[in-house]
Parts: C-alpha cells; sequence; structure tokens
C-alpha cells in the first residue's frame, strides 16, 4: 500500500508540474538564431582546412585559365586516360569517355561548398546525376567561390529557392569515401572515390 501511495503522489506532482509552465531559463533564448557563429576568416579558407582535414585535395584557381592549366597538368600526372564527364560546360574540354564504368576519373559541378564541414553538396538535378560522383575511383569536382556557404542549413534553404521542387537526391561529400567496418581500421575508397579533388575557381560576386 505505501508503495502504491508514494506512486501516486509522484503522479500527482508530475500532473502538477505540467499544468504550471515553468519559464526558459534563459530569457535570450532565440530558437531560431545560428547554433554554429560564422567565423571571421573568409569562406574559400575555412572551407579548404576544413576539406583537406578529411583528405580532400583542394586547388584554388584565380581564374578559369588557371584552371585549365592546373587541372590539365594534373590529368598529365597521373596519367588518368580515360575521363568521363557529362557536365555542358566541362565536356567539351575534359571528356573523351562516355563509359563511367571504365573511366580513371569523373569531372562534375556542385551545388553548393559548406565551409563549416568542408563538404560538397551535390544533388540529382545536375547534369552528373547521382551516379558520377561516388561510381568514379576519383571525383574531380569543379566549383565558383560564390557558391560558398557557411552552414548545411545555407545550402538547403539556398536549394529551395533555386527549385521549384527539391531534388530527388542530395548528396553531402566530405573527401573520399571512409570506413572503419572491418577491424576499426579506417579504409578509404571502398564505397566511392578513393580520391576527391576539389578546383575553387574565383569568381567575385
Amino acid at each position: 500500500m505505501a508503495t502504491s501511495t508514494a506512486k501516486e503522489n509522484i503522479l500527482n506532482s508530475i500532473k502538477q508540474a505540467l499544468g504550471t509552465p515553468v519559464p526558459l531559463p534563459f530569457e535570450l533564448n532565440n530558437e531560431k538564431a545560428p547554433v554554429f557563429q560564422p567565423a571571421g576568416e573568409e569562406l574559400e579558407i575555412i572551407f579548404a582546412e576544413n576539406f583537406t582535414k578529411l583528405q580532400g585535395k583542394f586547388i584554388f584557381c584565380a581564374d578559369e585559365n588557371e584552371l585549365h592549366v592546373q587541372l590539365s597538368k594534373l590529368i598529365g600526372v597521373k596519367e588518368w586516360m580515360k575521363i568521363y564527364c557529362c557536365e555542358n560546360q566541362w565536356n567539351a574540354l575534359y571528356s573523351n569517355t562516355i563509359t563511367l564504368e571504365s573511366c580513371d576519373a569523373a569531372i562534375t559541378g556542385c551545388e553548393f561548398l559548406v565551409a563549416r564541414t568542408g563538404t560538397i553538396v551535390m544533388s540529382a538535378a545536375q547534369q552528373s546525376g547521382r551516379t558520377v560522383s561516388v561510381y568514379a575511383p576519383i571525383h574531380i569536382c569543379i566549383a565558383f567561390s560564390n557558391q560558398l556557404v557557411y552552414d548545411i542549413k545555407d545550402a538547403l534553404q539556398l536549394l529551395k529557392e533555386k527549385y521549384t521542387a527539391i531534388p530527388s537526391l542530395i548528396t553531402f561529400a566530405s573527401g573520399p569515401s571512409r570506413t572503419a567496418d572491418i577491424e576499426k581500421t579506417l579504409v578509404t575508397g571502398v564505397h566511392g572515390p578513393k580520391e576527391v579533388y576539389l578546383f575553387l575557381v574565383d569568381k567575385p560576386v
């Protein structure tokens, strides 16, 4: 009987507490305020630092001419013979195969770059579609500085504004694929590209 009475007392206390809302302990609390505050550095620097920490290869280009020089040099040094690209802006310059399955590397664009996490944001609405960035052994992404945002929520908001309907797939890629499923040993390139190169072309707003 004593146990039952104690239980009833606890339940009554809970009911009373729920019936009398307690004011929030932080008067200036704002649920819409961003959790992560932008740093003082430029977004290019923040992105480059975070992207390279995740084993991504970052190359900054002052303009598109430098992009062509740097990318052509990389392809030559790595001796990649089969380059796949279905992006209209780049395929005439670099693509020399229509077979994704046997390519040495693939080139795509992106939707946005998230500086805080060093993440490339892509979607199914792009010409590269769903598979190119994850199927090729080497992923080369070409982006412009005006595609940089600070946080993921900023990228998602801009995607909503860009498309009348959200794309059926949104991909967040932060460097090469990684897994530690096997004996907790980190291995790259198991479920996707083993190397990811990001060419960032300066494009004043």
